[in-house]
C-alpha cells in the first residue's frame, strides 16, 4: 500500500512538474520534480527509513522559506520590474506587434446572427455606407477564436437588424483574430475598437540582423542585453524590456542614489527607533502591571488580570483597525476627547511626528498583554527571602524590585526581547493598516513614507508603487535578511548563555 501510494504521488508530481514546464515555469517545474524524486527516494526505499520522519519538515523549510528567501534575494540581482517582466523573445513579439492604425481608412461595423446548417450560430460583419464607402456585408464565421481572413461582398438591400453593441463585447477576443479583406484587394481591415476595423500597419520590422526599424521614420532599435531594453539612436530605452542581471546595480542605487538613499537612511532609523521602542515600552508596562497584580493587598486582581488580558485576546489586525477609527483626525474619539478638554484636534495622520507616535501607542497596546503573562509567571520564581531581606535592610518597594526582583526576571527575558525586536523590525501589518506609511516624505524619486519601516517600505516599493521596482526591492531584501539573521545569532548566543548558568 505504501509503495503504491510513493508511486501514484511519484507519477502525479512529475505530470505536474511537466504541465509547469509546458506553462513556461520551468523553475517551479524543477522544484516539484526535485520533490517528487525525494519522495520516490525516502519513501520507496526501506534503508531510508529514518529518512521518512524527517522528510516532510525539511521539504517544507526548503520550499516555503529557504525557496523564496533566495528567489527574492537573487532578484535584487537582477532588473526584474512592471517594465521588464518578460523575455527576451517576448518583449520582441510585443514590440513587432504594436501596430499603427490608418485613420483615414476607418470603418464603423456591427455583428449579424444567422443560424447555421447544423443549428450553430454564424456571424457577419457589416459595415454600414460611408461618405466615400458603400454598405459592405462579410462572410460567415462562427466567432471561436480562430484566426481567418473573410471577404466581403456590396449589399445592396437596406440593411437588415444587427445584434445589440454587447455582443460586440462578448466576442471582441475572437474580432481580433479576423482580417477583412476589401474587395478588388485594395487593402486589409483589422479589429481596432469597439465600434471601428482600419487597416493597420507594424511599427516596427525586423531585419537580418535582429535590428528593429521602423516603419513611420527612421529610427533603428537596437538589443542593449546589459539594460534589457531596445534602445534607439537617442539612448532612449524602448518598453517592454526583458530581465536580465545587473549584479550589483541595486546595491548601489540604494548606497549612491540621492533619492533613494536619503528616505532609505531616515526609514532605516525609524526602523531601530520604533523596534527598540517598541520592545521596551511594552516591556516596561508589561512588568510594571505584573508588578502591580502580584501586591497581595489588591482587591480584584481576577477581574484586573482578565481585562489587561483582553487586547492579547482579539485579533491584531481588528484591533488595529479599531485604532485607525479612533484616531480619525474628524470623527475619531480621541480626537473629540481632546478638542473637549483641550480644545484641540492633533492631525495624527498627516504630521510625521504624530503619525509615529500613534504607531508606538498602538504598537504598545497589541504587546503587553504578552509580556504582562509572561512577567506574572518570572516574579513567581523570584524568592520572597530576598525580597524580605531587603525590607528588613532598610529598602522601598521601588529600590527593590530594581535592585532585587529585576536582576532577577532580566535573564529569562532576553531571548524574548531579542525575538520581539525582531518581529517588531518587520512588523509591516501594523504599518500597513494603520498608516500605508503615510505622511509621504516630500522629494523623494521613491514612493517611501514617514512612518514606513524597512518591510513595508520594500512592499510598497515592488507592489505599490506606479513602476514596480522588485529588483530593488529584492536588494533592500537582502539587507533585512542580514540584519534578522544577526538578531536571529545574537538570540542564540543569548539563549546558550543562559543555559550555561547554573
Amino acid at each position: 500500500m505504501r509503495l503504491l501510494l510513493t508511486r501514484f504521488t511519484f507519477l502525479g508530481l512529475l505530470a505536474v512538474a511537466q504541465r509547469l514546464y509546458l506553462l513556461g515555469q520551468p523553475l517551479y517545474g524543477v522544484l516539484v520534480l526535485l520533490l517528487a524524486t525525494g519522495i520516490a527516494v525516502v519513501f520507496g526505499q526501506r534503508r531510508c527509513l529514518a529518512a521518512r520522519f524527517v522528510f516532510p519538515a525539511v521539504a517544507a523549510v526548503l520550499l516555503f522559506i529557504a525557496f523564496p528567501v533566495a528567489y527574492t534575494i537573487w532578484l535584487g540581482f537582477t532588473n526584474y520590474g512592471s517594465f521588464n517582466l518578460l523575455t527576451k523573445e517576448r518583449a520582441t513579439a510585443v514590440i513587432l506587434s504594436t501596430r499603427i492604425v490608418d485613420e483615414a481608412s476607418s470603418r464603423p461595423f456591427s455583428l449579424l446572427l444567422q443560424e447555421g446548417a447544423s443549428g450553430t450560430s454564424m456571424y457577419r460583419l457589416l459595415f454600414p455606407e460611408t461618405d466615400e464607402q458603400p454598405t459592405l456585408i462579410s462572410e460567415h464565421h462562427p466567432l471561436d477564436g480562430s484566426a481567418a481572413t473573410l471577404g466581403v461582398t456590396l449589399l445592396y438591400t437596406a440593411p437588415p437588424e444587427t445584434l445589440p453593441r454587447r455582443n460586440v463585447i462578448k466576442h471582441r477576443k475572437a474580432l481580433e483574430k479576423l482580417t477583412i479583406e476589401l474587395p478588388d484587394e485594395t487593402g486589409e481591415l483589422r479589429y481596432v475598437s469597439l465600434r471601428t476595423f482600419a487597416t493597420t500597419r507594424p511599427e516596427f520590422t525586423r531585419n537580418e540582423n535582429g535590428v528593429l526599424e521602423s516603419t513611420v521614420d527612421d529610427r533603428v532599435l537596437t538589443a542593449d542585453d546589459t539594460r534589457g531594453f531596445y534602445i534607439d539612436g537617442d539612448d532612449r530605452s524602448v518598453a517592454p524590456g526583458w530581465r536580465v542581471p545587473v549584479g550589483f546595480a541595486n546595491s548601489e542605487r540604494i548606497f549612491t542614489n540621492p533619492g533613494i538613499r536619503e528616505p532609505m537612511v531616515g526609514i532605516f532609523i525609524w526602523t531601530l527607533v520604533f523596534a527598540c521602542l517598541s520592545t521596551v515600552l511594552t516591556f516596561s508596562l508589561g512588568v510594571a502591571l505584573a508588578t502591580v497584580l502580584q501586591w497581595r493587598h489588591l482587591a480584584f486582581k481576577r477581574l484586573y488580570r482578565l481585562l489587561l488580558i483582553l487586547p492579547y485576546a482579539v485579533p491584531s489586525f481588528i484591533s488595529i483597525l479599531a485604532f485607525r477609527g479612533l484616531f480619525n483626525q474628524n470623527f475619531g474619539e480621541i480626537n473629540l476627547i481632546i478638542e473637549t478638554l483641550f480644545g484641540g484636534r492633533p492631525d495624527w495622520f498627516t504630521d510625521p511626528t504624530l503619525a509615529r507616535t500613534m504607531i508606538l501607542i498602538v504598537n504598545v497596546w497589541l504587546g503587553y498583554p504578552y509580556m504582562m503573562l509572561l512577567a506574572m509567571g518570572y516574579l513567581q520564581s523570584v524568592p520572597n527571602e530576598h525580597v524580605e531581606a531587603a525590607t528588613l535592610d532598610g529598602a522601598g518597594p521601588f529600590e527593590t524590585f530594581m535592585k532585587i526582583t529585576l536582576p532577577q526576571i532580566i535573564p529569562p527575558f532576553v531571548p524574548l526581547l531579542i525575538a520581539t525586536f525582531a518581529f517588531n523590525f518587520n512588523n509591516i501589518v501594523l504599518i500597513l493598516l494603520l498608516t500605508n506609511g503615510a505622511p509621504d516624505i516630500p522629494g523623494t524619486r521613491i514612493s517611501a513614507g514617514s512612518t514606513d519601516i524597512l518591510g513595508s517600505f520594500t512592499y510598497r516599493l515592488a507592489f505599490q508603487d506606479s513602476g514596480q521596482q522588485f529588483g530593488l526591492a529584492g536588494a533592500i531584501t537582502l539587507l533585512i535578511f542580514i540584519v534578522v539573521g544577526l538578531l536571529a545569532y545574537a538570540n542564540l548566543v543569548a539563549l546558550r548563555r543562559r543555559g550555561r548558568q547554573p
